[in-house]
């Protein structure tokens, strides 16, 4: 644990002694105004939590777990080609679901995504997402390609 607060201090310090950040929502996403859907910091990717709604905002899969991984893997999909990545430069995935057995059954869409660079991953059961019709959402720090 300290190493990694090591790590974390000095990753913050460079950020702070001037290394650019971009914030963006890309084409394609429903456009919040609270929040970015992509913060870049140098090479780094921190991509916010998505949930099942398409470009227009409207939900996806209502009670499908399997339809909301797949949307949600979409809209990640859709952050990461607005920087010419895709998800072999996913590195860590953290995963909240309302339903842990239910997301288990929806396993096989994350493979058909991820395939062979599964990155490091976090799975947590709560008790529900910011609109009770969620079922998973999905954050994601990538490393930009060069």
């Amino acid at each position: 644990m300290r190493m990694v607060n090591f790590f974390l201090s000095i990753f913050l310090a460079g950020i702070a002694s001037g290394q650019s950040i971009e914030r963006s929502n890309p084409e394609g996403m429903t456009q919040p105004t609270g929040y970015n859907h992509l913060v870049k910091a140098g090479n780094l990717m921190f991509i916010a939590g998505q949930v099942a709604l398409d470009a227009e905002g409207g939900v996806v899969g209502e009670g499908n777990m399997t339809a909301q991984v797949r949307q949600v893997l979409e809209n990640l999909k859709t952050v990461l080609a607005s920087e010419g990545a895709d998800f072999s430069n996913v590195v860590k995935i953290n995963i909240f679901t309302t339903d842990i057995e239910r997301f288990r059954e929806a396993a096989e869409v994350r493979r058909e995504y991820f395939g062979g660079h599964p990155p490091a991953s976090t799975l947590v059961q709560i008790e529900r997402l910011a609109r009770p019709v969620f079922l998973v959402e999905i954050e994601a720090i990538a490393i930009a390609p060069e």
